[in-house]
């Protein structure tokens, strides 16, 4: 088979991250129409699944990698769209992206007003409620969206994870070096959790409701006899909730918000038996 006959989707994807590259450096270049069309192939792609911000690791524990020219094309996407009015029966909408459609086509559940942007990536048997996707974002297979939760741009979802009611998924375009956030497979959030700056949600870990963690938050371990602190990770299969440490200022010693670790799912039950178990056991309210 001649390269006439057949392109590589390798070398496509060498050719888009150059183009892009290139544009990043020199921002004339999105007049092109190769740069757009390299754009646009990579938008896409993540629409498809195809191309993703973040890539899981190949063996378990492994680190993620985060593709930077990717967020650098979903950045330099928005400046080569115009803006456009649009009617969703009553409603009006006036923006530069358009929105996801086939929802039957690719097996996604959406209940209105539900609204995900072309772009972000929705798996067969993801359920969104009345909640907001953002372009970039990845959501795996059967994953639940619940109501007025957010999945904010380039944000990775893993398969079987529970977005409980009005959590919010911080997004991440730029600095272009930063990590998105990550919620790894299995995870349940609780309701009205915050999580943001790139932190990351081990494996079937359980998150409890109100828990804000940031890239910065100090995550306590206090199952053992001493704390064991971790920043912006959950470590797989954790049950998390809201706590306070004493942190001394000028004016006197105050209270600021921390996460604490207080047990972990039962590896020898079922997902929903341990999570069961998690909120029973250590009284974890979701």
């Amino acid at each position: 088979m001649t390269t006439e006959d057949h392109h590589s989707p390798v070398l496509d994807r060498y050719a888009a991250q150059e183009a892009i590259e290139a544009a990043w450096a020199d921002r004339t270049l999105l007049d092109q129409l190769e740069t757009q069309t390299a754009i646009e192939h990579v938008i896409e792609d993540l629409d498809k699944g195809k191309l993703r911000v973040a890539e899981p690791p190949a063996e378990e524990g492994g680190e993620w990698t985060i593709n930077e020219w990717v967020k650098k094309a979903v950045i330099l996407y928005f400046p080569i769209r115009k803006m456009e009015t649009q009617e969703v029966g009553p409603f009006e909408y006036h923006d530069k992206m358009a929105l996801k459609t086939d929802y039957a086509g690719q097996k996604v559940r959406v209940v209105p007003p539900a609204v995900a942007r072309y772009g972000a990536y929705l798996a067969p048997g993801v359920i969104l409620m009345p909640s907001y996707t953002n372009i970039g974002a990845y959501v795996g297979e059967g994953t639940m969206v619940d109501t007025w939760a957010t999945v904010g741009s380039c944000a990775q979802v893993g398969k079987g994870v529970h977005l409980s009611g009005g959590v919010g998924l911080g997004g991440v375009l730029e600095p272009v070096q930063a990590a998105p956030v990550i919620i790894e497979d299995g995870a349940f959030i609780g309701s009205r959790s915050i999580l943001v700056e790139g932190c990351r949600i081990g494996k079937e870990a359980v998150i409890g409701a109100g828990v804000t963690i940031t890239g910065s938050t100090k995550i306590i371990d206090v199952t053992g006899p001493e704390p064991k602190e971790y920043k912006g990770y959950v470590p797989p299969r954790s049950v998390v909730i809201p706590g306070s440490i004493t942190k001394h200022f000028p004016a006197g010693d105050y209270q600021v918000p921390c996460a604490l670790i207080i047990g972990q799912r039962k590896p020898s039950t079922d997902l929903k038996t341990s999570l069961n178990d998690a909120l029973r056991d250590f009284g974890v309210s979701v």
